[in-house]
């Protein structure tokens, strides 16, 4: 089966500024513009040795002391990559041209009311900006978008994300210590593929949940999605699984009325070192019993999702597309929803009947 799952590449690219200098720049973003031959024209960081590293490392031609510095000497076009934390977010991007294109760091904001500040600041701005929600885009969801959308599965009633294993949350210095981290930080990424896949829901019910022997805020959650009376719509996370590889797992499955697709996401397993990605489906054909089938695909989720935001941005802000995938306006949905799923977990379910006093 011969499935379209790369990213489209912008016809002229334009070239980037980088603001931030943390630990995902190296890991991600720059390994994605290298492989797409993309230009980063600079880079600038709060501590200038951060920047100087990265510079260094991955041949960036010029590091800058300030935003505002970065900004005066930016080419024409520069397409501007917030990868900040986000309480910085508005600040930044007040400093940035109107109009520019910016892609910027998930999550939008770490609370609601800041993710429409930043709404604001962009919409004011006229900028072309996108959200680096970048999970949309990684090959086995590209892959299962087109499938679905070509009606190889049927109509879908079941998508389910379901993550077992132990991370090493101590890689993220800054996230860790995070009020909100297991959703904020995590699932946030599939609430975000939820929408992508099956719209908007008209409730959540949430509950997530702490170690009792961390001192981190959360590290498991269940999200629950009501999108109706036939479509089942879950993700189960488990940081905490630290029992060895043997039963771990993380992968995103759809279930639909003529097949199924399963995609195992390798990236959180044993990460940051990874396992491969697997990429399997089951096309049900009358007469024969059910076979499931795999499908090989180039590219995972690091660094290959961060090409396709990076380049949805730039063929936007071209005029080579009429819609930027995971724009303010768009990522904007998924923070109501991120912030639905924290008051549904802090006002808990319905009373069981047994409690009631009038039985």
């Amino acid at each position: 089966m011969q499935i379209p799952y790369k990213p489209i590449l912008p016809q002229n690219p334009q070239p980037i500024i980088i603001i931030g200098a943390g630990g995902i720049v190296g890991d991600a973003h720059l390994p994605a513009y290298k492989k797409a031959g993309f230009q980063v024209f600079g880079i600038t960081n709060r501590t200038r040795a951060k920047a100087e590293k990265l510079a260094t490392d991955w041949n960036i031609p010029n590091v800058f002391d300030t935003v505002a510095d970065a900004v005066a000497h930016a080419p024409a076009g520069t397409v501007y990559d917030v990868t900040i934390m986000p309480e910085k977010f508005v600040e930044t991007l007040e400093l940035l041209p109107d109009g520019s294109g910016v892609l910027i760091q998930k999550p939008m904001g770490d609370y609601f009311w800041q993710s429409k500040e930043i709404l604001e600041v962009c919409r004011r701005k006229k900028l072309a900006a996108a959200i680096n929600c970048q999970l949309r885009f990684a090959p086995y969801v590209s892959a299962a978008r087109y499938m679905i959308e070509q009606g190889l599965i049927g109509q879908v009633y079941d998508m389910e994300v379901r993550v077992t294993l132990e991370t090493p949350w101590e890689l993220f210095p800054f996230v860790m210590v995070h009020p909100r981290l297991e959703i904020q930080y995590h699932s946030i990424h599939y609430i975000d593929l939820m929408r992508s896949f099956l719209g908007e829901p008209r409730t959540v019910m949430a509950k997530t949940l702490k170690h009792p022997a961390k001192e981190l805020s959360s590290s498991r959650s269940t999200i629950l999605f009501d999108y109706g009376d036939t479509m089942h719509a879950v993700i189960n996370t488990n940081h905490d699984h630290s029992f060895g590889p043997h039963n771990q797992e993380s992968f995103i499955k759809w279930e639909g009325t003529k097949g199924a697709i399963k995609a195992r996401m390798g990236l959180l397993m044993d990460y940051p070192h990874g396992v491969p990605d697997k990429f399997e489906y089951c096309i049900v054909e009358e007469g024969k019993a059910p076979e499931w089938k795999e499908l090989q695909l180039e590219g995972s989720w690091f660094p290959d999702a961060f090409i396709g935001t990076m380049s949805s941005l730039m063929r936007y802000k071209a005029g080579e597309i009429d819609v930027l995938p995971t724009s303010v306006e768009d990522v904007i949905k998924t923070m109501a929803v991120v912030e639905s799923a924290y008051q549904s977990s802090d006002d808990g379910g319905v009373l069981v009947a047994n409690q009631l006093t009038d039985i």
